[in-house]
């Protein structure tokens, strides 16, 4: 019992520690429970929970989208254990199925962002001067950097090298089959006019998040965690629990919110100066 209670409420990045296989075990049991899930949806002859359109999902995406944003911001908190110990690896994995990362990847890379903040090598994602450049370079640095956490651990060997391939072609498949899951339960209209814009919108805000925390818009090239609190980010701040007080975070990631740290470290204004 003591085992299964440490697996349910250790963080990710403390299991692949543990047991190099961690992540073949974790996305294999997540792509089992998909594929059982789609069997039985199939073989019950699931009705999705969205079946004609109506006018009133209008009014429902706005409200999706926060939502989706609001995942991202708990799965952050989640990794910091900034929520109860009993239910914090539940808020993560939970809200990892609706952001589609898992808690896993996410709580692993994170935890080397604030080990190597703005290392341009170490960094799963620092940062450049151009968003969109920075978009991709994210993207395509995860994960090279999930690989990268893999070969720090275990060495940079030919055996190293062969699991990281599978272990991504696994993780890959096992995230196909979570979309898929997602689109049998809300059905066509459900999946594309509510779950996938808010998909793309909370992407494209949280890259966003994390290139203007970073002091993006400094015209030295000054690029450091940062407190913002003007303008849309201090609406955002409001509504996603001080997530723009990021050099407040980094002082003090244990924080839930970390626009309430007394005393705070100072805002960065407009232009990117403090």
């Amino acid at each position: 019992m003591s085992v299964i209670v440490s697996t349910l409420t250790s963080l990710p990045f403390t299991q692949l520690r543990r047991n190099r296989y961690f992540y073949l075990y974790y996305d294999g049991f997540y792509a089992l429970a998909c594929a059982t899930l789609l069997a039985c949806m199939h073989l019950g002859g699931y009705e999705p929970l969205i079946e004609r359109w109506d006018n009133r999902l209008w009014l429902l995406l706005p409200l999706v989208c926060h939502a989706q944003i609001l995942c991202s911001v708990f799965i952050h908190n989640a990794t910091h254990n900034n929520f109860p110990r009993p239910i914090n690896r539940l808020v993560g994995e939970l809200c990892g199925l609706v952001a589609l990362t898992r808690f896993a990847s996410w709580e692993v890379i994170h935890q080397r962002h604030h080990r190597y903040s703005d290392d341009v090598d170490r960094d799963p994602h620092p940062v450049v001067a151009s968003y969109w450049v920075f978009l991709v370079k994210t993207v395509v640095n995860v994960e090279r950097q999930l690989q990268q956490i893999y070969f720090e651990l275990y060495g940079d060997t030919p055996e190293s090298r062969r699991y990281e391939r599978i272990r991504a072609y696994v993780s890959y498949a096992t995230n196909l089959l979570l979309i898929a899951c997602w689109y049998v339960v809300l059905g066509p209209i459900g999946f594309f006019f509510l779950f996938v814009p808010a998909s793309i919108v909370g992407f494209l805000h949280l890259v966003h998040f994390n290139w203007s925390t970073h002091n993006a818009f400094s015209p030295d090239g000054d690029f450091k965690p940062v407190n913002l609190n003007h303008g849309y980010y201090r609406i955002g701040n409001l509504l996603w629990h001080g997530i723009y007080m990021h050099a407040n975070h980094h002082k003090r990631a244990g924080m839930f919110n970390p626009a309430k740290l007394a005393p705070g470290l100072p805002i960065t204004k407009p232009g990117g100066r403090s």
